[in-house]
């Protein structure tokens, strides 16, 4: 059974065919809880509902119980997903949707049970419908124009909260990728969000960022902490850092390195997630040091680790810390070594194995996850050539495997799936996300750019342009579509530099104030001591000393 389960009285099966099998001999809807480790209004469920005797016999009798832990399982979250967790979701043995719902209590939960019984008496099979995401394929196609960012921009400005800082009017999500949108083109309205991020989502005591607040002046704090989130937020503010020399985004991102380095290290990579305990946050400085700590989910992620190893080797770049980019290249290397294979193919995970229970143990001789999720392969990709930029790493020969298995396996129609089209319900019908079709582009573009392959430029371009039609719907969520499209229409500030990593002329290069730029050290067609400015095509000049360089980036900009 997945992490995420407590014990409970529903006997609970692993997703997979055999589950659905035995739904479809025994003419029975399958009950599927999409949960997670970290979400405390699942191990409320756990205890309040499906712990509850008669509850639990009448969903052992009437239906084939399945328990997925949404971070292990992308693709099967993102088909079922009801909006958050848990997800509570009837399927019919084709894994078509009968009913779903979010958190529901014994009350609630009797009733949607009668429901669902009542519809698959009448209909069955009949009765599920095929989610909408699916039903609708890709949005229309269309041209990458300056209107796309144009309109982010329009978005950024009618959504923004000027009392609170942030872009809702309700609950209150970091949205770090439109904070680094915003860094370029609203600058006013990104340091006011990083800084109400810093003063209400960041842990003083233990480390780390929050998930997210549940009104608009960031009040009603949910306090799980997840790899990913924490990772983009480091990221973020040392791109703030970067533009802007403010301190306390240099200590904020310094802040998250020390979570990541401490609570979420296995030893080997970075765990995926720390529960929310709302006891142990209730509490004060000393009340903590007498509690124990929530737990930390100690599965290691490849798109989660590619994430942190990306953004403490940004904030190394910007600062010389040599503790991050230790961290980074550490978590890298692990993930290269036991989660892609020679062919470029990432898996998902790996579990803890026997006796791995704690921080200090190891991560790599546990249960693994499926292979080839968009999410896992863009994020490889991005993170190693964020290796190449900063510390000079061998890595582009890995990253043109990764980035053609993701092109040979998962493209389709120019646009990418979110995995191998199989497996079990609804996983043999392909789904398009839009963010990991982002991802990939972005990271296709630095790779172009870092080889001189233009193919890889048009083909990320296809794929950014196999959502344009419907560009002028996009919120503030995806702003990270307008800035990759905005890099493929202008062509990113390259500097490639003729002395290896690590030079005053590298560095300085990694400092100039774009975090959309592709840094080259050692390359070949430079000579050293020297460095080139360009955009795309177009080689604004060479300098030779850091001041040169800065007035030619300043010129090309």
């Amino acid at each position: 059974m997945d992490e995420s389960a407590e014990e409970t009285k529903v006997e609970w099966r692993e997703w997979g065919e055999e589950a659905f099998a035995v739904a479809d001999r025994a003419g029975k809807p399958v009950l599927l809880s999409l949960s997670a480790t970290w979400c405390a209004h699942c191990h409320e469920m756990d205890r309040e509902t499906y712990d509850e005797p008669r509850i639990a016999a009448n969903v052992n009798d009437g239906f084939v119980p399945v328990r997925v832990d949404a971070d292990r399982h992308p693709r099967v979250r993102e088909r079922y997903n009801m909006g958050g967790f848990p997800s509570t979701v009837f399927l019919a043995p084709d894994g078509n949707v009968l009913s779903g719902a979010g958190y529901l209590g014994p009350d609630g939960f009797r009733q949607v049970l009668t429901s669902v019984r009542k519809a698959w008496n009448a209909k069955g099979v009949d009765a599920g419908t095929v989610p909408r995401a699916l039903r609708e394929g890709l949005p229309p196609a269309g041209e990458l124009t300056p209107e796309v960012e144009k309109q982010m921009l329009g978005q950024l400005v009618d959504s923004f909260d000027d009392e609170h800082g942030g872009w809702s009017d309700n609950a209150k999500f970091p949205l770090p990728r439109t904070v680094e949108f915003a860094l370029k083109r609203q600058r006013d309205q990104a340091v006011r969000t990083l800084d109400a991020v810093d003063a209400h989502l960041r842990d003083d005591y233990d480390g780390g960022f929050y998930r997210f607040a549940e009104n608009a002046n960031w009040s009603n704090v949910h306090h799980e902490k997840l790899l990913d989130s924490n990772a983009a937020l480091i990221r973020t503010f040392a791109n703030a850092y970067c533009y802007t020399g403010t301190e306390a985004y240099r200590e904020a991102a310094s802040a998250g390195v020390d979570y990541l380095a401490s609570t979420l290290w296995t030893g080997e990579a970075f765990a995926g997630s720390q529960a929310a305990d709302e006891d142990y946050y209730a509490g004060s400085a000393t009340d903590r040091e007498d509690a124990e700590a929530p737990p930390v989910d100690q599965t290691v992620f490849a798109d989660r680790n590619a994430l942190a190893a990306d953004a403490l080797l940004a904030f190394a770049a910007y600062t010389d810390d040599e503790r991050a980019r230790s961290y980074g290249t550490r978590a890298l290397d692990f993930v290269g070594e036991a989660l892609v294979d020679d062919d470029g193919a990432v898996t998902h995970y790996v579990a803890p194995g026997d006796g791995a229970g704690t921080v200090e143990g190891g991560a790599s001789d546990g249960t693994r996850g499926e292979v080839g999720v968009l999410a896992d392969q863009a994020r490889v990709l991005g993170a190693l050539l964020r290796a190449r930029q900063v510390t000079g790493a061998d890595v582009v020969d890995e990253a043109r495997r990764v980035a053609d298995w993701t092109i040979d396996e998962l493209g389709d129609d120019d646009a990418f799936r979110d995995g191998p089209a199989s497996g079990a319900g609804l996983l043999d019908e392909s789904l398009y996300p839009l963010d990991g079709n982002v991802e990939f582009a972005d990271a296709l573009l630095s790779l172009a750019v870092v080889t001189g392959e233009d193919e890889y430029r048009e083909i990320g371009r296809r794929a950014l342009e196999a959502f344009g039609g419907a560009a002028d719907r996009f919120g503030v969520r995806v702003a990270a579509y307008a800035a990759t499209a905005s890099r493929y229409l202008e062509s990113p500030l390259s500097i490639r530099v003729g002395d290896d990593a690590g030079s005053d002329l590298h560095r300085a290069a990694l400092r100039m104030a774009d975090h959309e730029k592709v840094v080259v050290p050692a390359a070949a067609d430079v000579a050293a001591g020297e460095a080139t400015v360009a955009r795309g095509d177009d080689v604004a000049g060479t300098a030779s000393t850091p001041a040169d360089l800065a007035a030619l980036v300043a010129e090309t900009v």
